[in-house]
């Protein structure tokens, strides 16, 4: 049996009722609690103000003859005004904090009878925004018949509606922010895009725990989101388990089996000792499956099962295992296409695509480059413990170079951030000067020309006339540079689209891949 442990404010009214022996007649909410029939108080964490402290021990020794298994803990709090909603809130929101809360050996209960009404509203919002992992408990003194024989009263765990405070909650966007915030590290991104994507990964985040699955291309930062999106929910009580991550393209036969499900003892050559599997370790965590399109068929088929019925067979086993995991997975694959190439089961997609989120790549955020060059000097300055700065006219200079369209930025933020290390690692005495940015520019522009022409030749089929290769080379460099088929349909076929009453620019780009022996991720990943 888990330990009940309430948490509650000393009511400097309602439990002091005198110091008489007449205060045995009076209902005294806090003390009442700990009388309730149906409730054991394992543990009573009792928040005063400092000048309160002689009324918190009388209440702590009230209770102690009342209710000897009751441990009571007292906690001083300033509330410099308890009738400020932001005072009250940052005091209870700093405790909650602080608190060592642990959900698996203990249930937490919030008494929120005693104490101003802005104290009884602040501990209702904190409880559902989930900073307090407990549910409310209201007390309430007996009939006014019987109260002389009833002192205790009543006590009840209620759920409030949060639509009666919609007014107030208004105020504590603050934190909702600070949310959004956490989950891009505190860069300040302009892109009004992205800053809309990651508020709604902020709601999906905290008010579900269906599968999630990220897209979008290489290097765009989908491993390091889900990671965040983790720390969010952990902070929040909403995890207990651990966060556990693997790159499904690094996974072949027995191996992907064995790495995801486990295997016993025996269960092919090699063998010798059973393995529990990243499914069972992610219990009650998160698992990201990073290019989970690269999975094969046999273990999708096997990931349906456990992400449905939370169960499946290890590899070997003919006893099945269980594992409660929230599902993060990501691609830079075109999904669609990959179901009707037959390479992904479609029942899968359907199961892992409740809430789908496209990260943009860099080049369609220009306007982030700069709060992510400052981010990645702070991470330098962090991990070489060296601060280092950008002149003004290099800054100048190699922002201009990264929002043009000479910087194509096909590694995205892995290679802006590769990029700046490079220049903060070569800079003297700090300071990043233009002729280290004309270097840098130099060195991008030849690996982005030395990527580009062998990427495209690579991606061009041999044997074919001059003209056609010129062509197709036109709209492969098109396509690399477009967020999506329909995007570089548009542009490829921006006169001619203007003569048909329904252009299907998509369809008509993929025919023309097609005879080529092409298609949209041959394109964009080759």
């Amino acid at each position: 049996m888990k330990r009940n442990v309430v948490i509650g404010v000393l009511g400097t009214t309602l439990d002091k009722r005198g110091k008489r022996e007449n205060r045995w007649t009076k209902w005294r909410p806090t003390i009442g609690l700990c009388q309730q029939d149906w409730l054991t108080v394992d543990r009573l964490e009792l928040l005063h103000q400092p000048k309160d402290k002689g009324m918190a021990l009388q209440a702590a020794e009230d209770i102690g003859k009342v209710s000897p298994a009751t441990q009571v803990v007292l906690n001083e709090v300033e509330l410099s005004d308890p009738w400020d909603f932001e005072v009250v809130y940052n005091a209870l929101l700093d405790f909650a904090s602080r608190y060592p809360f642990d959900t698996e050996s203990e249930e937490y209960l919030v008494h929120i009878t005693t104490g101003t009404h802005v104290v009884q509203i602040c501990w209702f919002l904190l409880t559902e925004a989930r900073y307090l992992p407990a549910r409310l408990l209201q007390t309430a003194p007996g009939e006014k018949t019987d109260r002389a024989n009833s002192p205790e009263g009543t006590a009840s765990v209620i759920d409030l509606d949060l639509s009666r405070y919609a007014t107030l909650t208004s105020r504590f966007l603050r934190e909702q922010q600070q949310s959004v915030s956490f989950l891009k590290s505190g860069i300040e991104t302009r892109n009004k895009t992205f800053n809309t994507l990651i508020a709604q990964i902020e709601r999906v985040a905290l008010r579900s725990d269906a599968p999630m699955l990220l897209t979008g291309p290489t290097g765009a930062g989908k491993s390091f989101l889900a990671q965040r999106i983790y720390a969010l929910r952990e902070s929040r009580h909403l995890v207990k388990g651990s966060f556990v991550a693997v790159n499904c393209a690094t996974l072949r036969g027995d191996n992907a089996m064995s790495t995801l499900f486990g295997h016993v003892k025996g269960a092919f050559t090699g063998a010798l000792q059973a393995r529990t599997g990243l499914l069972r370790e992610a219990n009650e965590g998160v698992l990201f499956l990073d290019e989970i399109a690269e999975l094969g068929l046999d273990e999708q088929a096997m990931l349906l099962k456990a992400i449905e019925e939370k169960k499946f067979f290890p590899f070997g086993s003919d006893k099945e295992v269980s594992s409660d995991f929230q599902l993060i997975a990501g691609t830079h694959r075109n999904m669609q296409e990959w179901i009707a190439q037959g390479r992904f089961r479609e029942d899968l997609y359907a199961r892992i695509n409740m809430w789908t989120f496209r990260l943009p790549g860099l080049a369609e955020r220009c306007e982030d480059i700069a709060p992510n060059i400052e981010y990645e000097l702070q991470r330098f300055a962090r991990n070489q413990k060296s601060q280092v700065r950008f002149d003004k006219g290099a800054k100048e200079e190699y922002l201009a170079f990264a929002c043009s369209s000479q910087a194509t930025w096909r590694g995205n933020f892995r290679e802006l951030s590769a990029s700046i290390a490079r220049m903060a690692t070569l800079a003297e005495q700090g300071r990043v000067t233009k002729a280290l940015v004309d270097e840098e520019v130099v060195r991008l522009k030849t690996n982005g020309q030395e990527r580009g022409s062998s990427t495209v030749f690579s991606a061009v089929p041999e044997h074919i006339d001059l003209f056609d290769r010129r062509q197709l080379e036109t709209v492969i460099e098109v396509c690399r540079n477009s967020p999506s088929l329909s995007e570089a349909g548009r542009r490829l076929f921006a006169v001619s689209r203007e003569q048909k009453k329904q252009p299907n620019d998509a369809d008509r780009l993929r025919k023309y891949l097609v005879r080529f022996g092409l298609s949209w991720d041959d394109v964009k990943n080759s």
